[in-house]
């Protein structure tokens, strides 16, 4: 994966071949902060210090920065899913909740 980790923050990396430099964006949070660097060492140094200065200046205006995901989902499914997801959750023996998270880390890659 192309992505970096710091401090509960996570950033995708691309390359840009045409100016030879890495660059990212800190995901999951509606505030656009962005770094990049032409080497793999300073892009991380540079995604830390990105994650750091935003968390500084959300505190020097009295802002609590964003966080990016709550571990929340709420979303609509069709009742029929719902009622077989149940019915492999109580297969398994664990609840509904459990066995949601374990399907979406095996699909997500986790």
């Amino acid at each position: 994966m192309n992505t970096m980790t710091y401090r509960g923050y996570a950033a995708r990396i691309e390359y840009d071949d045409a100016d030879s430099l890495f660059f990212g964006r800190i995901a999951g949070i509606q505030d656009r902060v962005g770094f990049h660097a032409d080497n793999v060492a300073d892009l991380k140094v540079a995604f830390h210090e990105a994650v750091d200065d935003y968390i500084a200046t959300c505190s020097k205006v009295g802002k609590d920065p964003q966080k990016p995901f709550s571990g929340k989902v709420m979303f609509r499914i069709d009742p029929e899913i719902h009622r077989r997801a149940a019915r492999a959750a109580e297969l398994e023996g664990v609840s509904l909740n459990n066995w949601a998270e374990q399907v979406l880390d095996r699909a997500a890659g986790g």
